[in-house]
């Protein structure tokens, strides 16, 4: 949609507030004019911008790609193994609408955007996906998508991913939101040896993260703590997730600046 010369204005001053460089005939951006949404700015400029998330992608599908390649020695070559990866935010990159939206002063956590964007954005591959995903291919792994994008929109996913050039894309081996995440891997098992999860967020993993609260979700990272960079590989996602009105542990010092 076009946006209106004054929602345009809004999110050039959010942006140029958040930036902290001044708009055109200001010093200084006013403070009223940042929205609550530039809160956001941070996370995002990390999970967008910065070289140490790029790095921290493809460390993971580096690691992912020995770890599979001791399954597949393990198993041998006759073994029906399977990996499961989530896709927003360990395969796809959707920081462009998160950004758009934080421009709007809109909260993107509704996530009452999301829908539009999976049948018309276009996201951008995870550094290092394509190439892991494609030697899962090559090697004869079945790959299952397994991910909380709208059923409603499987055909758009299912576009976007095959525009993207992802192997062994299907509307069976791509689970969308219907029954629970645990459910869908359990269809996974009941066909194949799981030997890999990918994800960005812990119920990407396993059922018990999905209701617990953050003090549960830690202590089941610990009690969990070998499986991490073992069959499952964790990735980088400072734009979302459980922790994001979490309360912060701060230094009782009184402030002094010398």
């Amino acid at each position: 949609m076009t946006m209106s010369r004054s929602r345009h204005a809004l999110g050039a001053a959010v942006l140029a507030a958040i930036g902290a460089l001044p708009m055109a005939g200001q010093a200084v951006a006013d403070d009223s004019m940042i929205c609550a949404q530039a809160a956001y700015a941070m996370g995002l400029r990390y999970q967008q911008q910065s070289a140490e998330v790029a790095a921290l992608q493809r460390q993971g599908f580096a690691l992912a790609t020995y770890r599979l390649e001791e399954q597949l020695e393990a198993h041998g070559a006759d073994a029906d193994l399977a990996i499961i990866t989530d896709l927003d935010e360990t395969v796809l990159d959707n920081s462009a609408l998160l950004a758009r939206d934080m421009a709007e002063c809109h909260d993107y956590t509704t996530w009452d955007t999301w829908k539009h964007w999976e049948r018309e954005g276009e996201p951008r591959l995870i550094p290092g996906a394509a190439d892991f995903l494609d030697y899962a291919d090559a090697q004869g792994v079945a790959i299952y998508y397994v991910s909380d994008r709208y059923q409603e929109n499987e055909a758009d996913t299912i576009a976007t991913l095959e525009a993207l050039g992802l192997p062994q894309v299907s509307e069976e081996s791509v689970k969308l939101l219907g029954p629970a995440k645990a459910e869908r891997r359990a269809d996974v098992v009941a066909d194949h040896t799981l030997v890999m999860q990918l994800g960005d967020s812990l119920h990407d993993f396993d059922g018990a993260f999905a209701d617990a609260d953050l003090a549960e979700q830690r202590r089941l990272v610990e009690e969990q703590g070998a499986r991490f960079g073992q069959d499952w590989i964790v990735f980088p996602n400072a734009t979302y997730g459980d922790w994001s009105e979490a309360e912060l542990d701060a230094w009782a010092a009184p402030l002094e600046v010398e």
